[in-house]
């Protein structure tokens, strides 16, 4: 027999929202003392954009219990929604030192930082979120960034390469990728290549059809 909050979560996934609702407020009833239930609630009213109200609830969940290391998630991401970056990142450290050890909030601590140019300590978080993430292109297009950001050159291309390969279609990472290449490498050959490929993705990308007249004036000045 599943607990009321696993019934709860079963009925948000069938998009029944009002039954969901009716068995979280009774699984709290029974058990006040129950962070699942105050976490699943907040997620629920976050997702019908109640914000004041959800963070109530995750606070709730964190008074009731503060190892409650999902609740510090699930708070960290509404700040970050609200472009809290600051609050966001001290909460997605401390559900990472609760346990929570999912690729993604080691994504968002890592964003949270990158979001405040906060580089190089977003770097280990972002790498992390890579390593954990192996075919997730935005982990290694973002940790590419950051890569860049600090002029670590080589292993940025390497990074921006894997987003690239694990989706063709990245206008933003093809960009980056052509910007390394030309700034890293001064190969005008690939960096034309990859903001083409990037048009071709996204054709109103204006920094890449930026790039790409550069790059074609580079060329044509080397006479290749």
């Amino acid at each position: 027999m599943k607990n009321l909050n696993e019934q709860a979560i079963q009925k948000l996934q069938n998009g029944e929202y009002e039954k969901a609702i009716e068995l979280l407020n009774k699984a709290i009833e029974e058990d006040p003392n129950d962070a699942a239930a105050y976490i699943n609630f907040g997620n629920v009213l976050a997702q019908f954009n109640e914000l004041e109200k959800a963070e109530r609830f995750f606070q709730k969940a964190i008074i009731v219990d503060e190892e409650a290391g999902l609740a510090y998630y699930a708070l960290a991401n509404l700040y970050y929604n609200l472009e809290r970056f600051n609050e966001g990142a001290s909460l997605y450290e401390k559900a990472i030192s609760k346990g929570v050890e999912e690729p993604d909030v080691y994504f968002m601590l890592g964003m949270s930082l990158m979001n405040q140019d906060k580089y190089k300590l977003a770097l280990p978080y972002l790498q992390r979120a890579a390593e954990l993430s192996e075919h997730d292109d935005e982990a290694h297009f973002q940790y590419g960034l950051a890569l860049a950001q600090l002029e670590i050159g080589e292993e940025a291309i390497k990074q921006l390469e894997i987003a690239v390969k694990l989706n063709p279609e990245h206008a933003d990472a093809l960009y980056n990728l052509g910007v390394a290449y030309a700034g890293y490498e001064e190969n005008a050959i690939k960096a034309l290549s990859s903001f083409e490929q990037a048009i071709e993705a996204q054709p109103d990308h204006y920094l890449a059809l930026n790039g790409r007249e550069i790059m074609k004036q580079t060329i044509e000045s080397k006479g290749n």
